[in-house]
């Protein structure tokens, strides 16, 4: 069984690393502050993680919501953590639980990551990279890796502050059901959306 640690809490010195993220890449990062704990419950409840086996997390951070898939996670689920900033990678790969695997790459290579590392396709994907800031056609892509990726009837669960993601869902998913988190700085939508399983 793998070695978990269910204590973890967010550290000083990760809140330092978020704000020097945001600062180096703004566009990558996203927002100053990370996630508050009532955006982290509300976006694990959207994911249904305690049912998954696989879940991906693209865009982690410095792990708030990661910490939260984590607590709801069985013991013998995985978390694949896809980041592209290499140090919030580094701060990750120092967490000591076992069902998390940390890669260092961008969310347009998911399908490439999960069969580099023998992984099957995730039950759910979660995602706080802010398409907002990134040119459609990337986005597209990200998104179409996303559907491509995930199992027959999986969900794909992201939160932005603004609603350019579900602009561009729809020519990928549909349309999605959307709740707001006003306990964050600033106000975040959550959308999820389901693959269908035909």
């Amino acid at each position: 069984m793998p070695e978990q640690n269910h204590s973890l809490r967010p550290q000083p010195d990760d809140r330092f690393a978020f704000f020097r993220g945001f600062l180096k890449r703004p566009k990558q990062v996203g927002s100053i502050i990370p996630s508050s704990r009532f955006l982290e419950r509300r976006v694990t409840r959207a994911t249904r993680a305690h049912r998954a086996k696989l879940v991906v997390e693209l865009g982690p951070g410095t792990g708030g919501t990661t910490r939260a898939l984590l607590r709801a996670m069985q013991p013998e689920a995985r978390l694949l953590a896809i980041e592209i900033n290499p140090h919030f990678v580094e701060v990750l790969d120092r967490w000591p639980d076992g069902r998390l695997i940390v890669k260092q790459g961008s969310a347009a290579d998911l399908g490439a990551i999960l069969a580099e590392l023998g992984l099957g396709a995730p039950d759910v994907i979660v995602s706080g990279i802010p398409f907002s800031t990134m040119a459609r056609p990337i986005g597209l892509d990200i998104l179409r890796a996303v559907y491509d990726a995930l199992a027959p009837a999986g969900a794909f669960v992201a939160y932005q502050v603004r609603d350019r993601v579900h602009t561009l869902g729809r020519e990928v998913f549909g349309r999605a059901r959307v709740q707001t988190e006003l306990l964050n700085v600033p106000p975040m939508r959550i959308y999820r959306w389901v693959k269908s399983a035909a």
